[in-house]
Formats: C-alpha cells, sequence, structure tokens
C-alpha cells in the first residue's frame, strides 16, 4: 500500500526499490496497474521483470497462454462429473430399453419386466443428475444439451412403443410428445429474452407421465390394469394444463424483454 503513492508521486527512491523487491514484482504483474515513470525505467524495474521471467521458468505464474490452456483442461475434466454420467446411462438405456420392449413380439411378461427396469432407472437418473448438478455446480454445456435429449428420448421410446404395440392409442402418444416438443421449441424461442423456469405443476406432470407409462408397460392384469388408465388421464390433463402455462410464461417473458429493450435503447439515446 505504501508504494503506490511514493510512485505516483514522482518516483522517490523508496519506490524503486520496493519495485524492485521479488514480492513487489509479483503484485505488480498480478495487479497490472501501471507503475509510474520512475518504475517503470528504473534499475529496480529491470531486476522485477528478471525475477519474473525467472518465476516464470522455474514453476512461477504462468503465462496468458498456459493460463488458457489449463483452463481448458479443467473445462474437459468437468465434463466427466457424476451429472453428465447418469445422462450418458440415460442414453445409453434407450436403446436396450426398446430391444427388451419389443423382444419376442412385445408380449413377453419377463421382457416387459425387464423393460419397466430400465424404465425405471432412467426415470430415477433423471430425478438425480438434475439435482446433482444444481446442488454441486456441476453444470455443463453438454449437460444442458444432453440432459433433456435423453428425457425426451426414453419417454418418446416408451409411448411409440406402447402405441406400436397397441396398448396404448396413438392419440396419447402425440399429445405428450407434441407438448414435450412444442415446449422445448418454445423455449430455444424465447431464450433471447431469458430462461423459462422449470414450475412445480411440470415435476408433477414428470412423475404423473412416468408412472402411467411405466404401469403401461408392465403386463397388468385386473384393478392394476384400470387404474392405470385414471393415471394417465391425470398425466394427459397435466402435459395439456403446463404446456398452456408454458405458452403464457413465453408470452409474457418476450413482451417484458421487448419492453426493456426498449427502454434501453431510450435511455441510450438520452
Amino acid at each position: 500500500m505504501s508504494g503506490a503513492p511514493a510512485s505516483a508521486a514522482g518516483g522517490s527512491p523508496g519506490a524503486t526499490g520496493a519495485t524492485g523487491a521479488p514480492g513487489a514484482s509479483g503484485g505488480q504483474r498480478a495487479s497490472g496497474g501501471p507503475g509510474g515513470p520512475g518504475a517503470s525505467s528504473g534499475p529496480g524495474a529491470s531486476g522485477a521483470h528478471g525475477a519474473a521471467g525467472a518465476a516464470d521458468a522455474e514453476g512461477g505464474p504462468k503465462t496468458p497462454r498456459g493460463g488458457k490452456l489449463g483452463a481448458a483442461a479443467v473445462n474437459q475434466a468437468s465434463l466427466w462429473n457424476i451429472a453428465n454420467i447418469l445422462t450418458m446411462i440415460r442414453l445409453v438405456l434407450v436403446p436396450g430399453f426398446v430391444v427388451l420392449m419389443l423382444a419376442d413380439g412385445g408380449y413377453d411378461p419377463a421382457m416387459r419386466a425387464w423393460a419397466w427396469a430400465a424404465f425405471a432407472v432412467a426415470m430415477i437418473t433423471d430425478i438425480f443428475d438434475g439435482h446433482l448438478a444444481r446442488t454441486y455446480n456441476l453444470v455443463t454445456d453438454f449437460g444442458k444439451i444432453a440432459d433433456p435429449i435423453a428425457d425426451k428420448a426414453i419417454m418418446g421410446a416408451a409411448l411409440i412403443c406402447l402405441s406400436g404395440l397397441g396398448d396404448l392409442p396413438w392419440w396419447v402418444t402425440i399429445v405428450i410428445l407434441g407438448r414435450e416438443l412444442g415446449v422445448t421449441l418454445l423455449r430455444f424461442v424465447v431464450i433471447r429474452y431469458g430462461v423459462i423456469p422449470a414450475s412445480r405443476g411440470g415435476k408433477l406432470k414428470t412423475l404423473a407421465q412416468g408412472t402411467a407409462v411405466g404401469m403401461y408397460i408392465l403386463p397388468l392384469t385386473g384393478l392394476l390394469a384400470s387404474l392405470r388408465f385414471w393415471v394417465m388421464g391425470v398425466a394427459i390433463v397435466l402435459t395439456v394444463v403446463t404446456g398452456l402455462d408454458y405458452v403464457r410464461q413465453a408470452i409474457v417473458l418476450r413482451r417484458r424483454g421487448i419492453a426493456e429493450r426498449r427502454a434501453a435503447a431510450v435511455e441510450a439515446e438520452r
């Protein structure tokens, strides 16, 4: 602290000596601030640059290029975090689920039970990977792209298989997948104005869809077979209602973003 005013006052000998010291040279390089004429041209400054070069050669502060390479290595390593690994597992489960679901014509009770197990694991990992990413700051660009793809892939595969086998009407599959794809596109359209947050209704919708589809995957009979019809009905209602709510939020977000941009433009012209 005492060296800065002295340098600004005209580069007194005390300031030059402080700049020439190793500790001062490290602070000057770190801060990047000007040291005044006396500090930049005196012998002490030359010693400081020499000491800095030696520090770089012996493992001291790295050059900007080395810093960029180090940051890139950290970013690459962060790809392999637990949240992304769970997302990758969910992606790998999709083709395995389809094979199990359609094995032996799609009506083998044992294969359908294994298919349900794969679907259940995918749904559980969907809950945990997002929670882990937010809680432990593991959010990556890969996760932002791969997570929604994995969600839509496993649900879409289950619905299409069920409708293809005749267990679920095609209009149910079209409504659910149409809503999911529509909301995803809507998020991309309004992302320039902000992000539409996940709502509590959306989480209930996901739970209802997963429960209903899981019940249809299992070869249920009797009361449980009748119960899954009503669970799917609840899932469809939540799917439509939350989809309309996302449309409302997107409209409000877009209007607010346009208004803020206009206000900023008017303020800039003043």
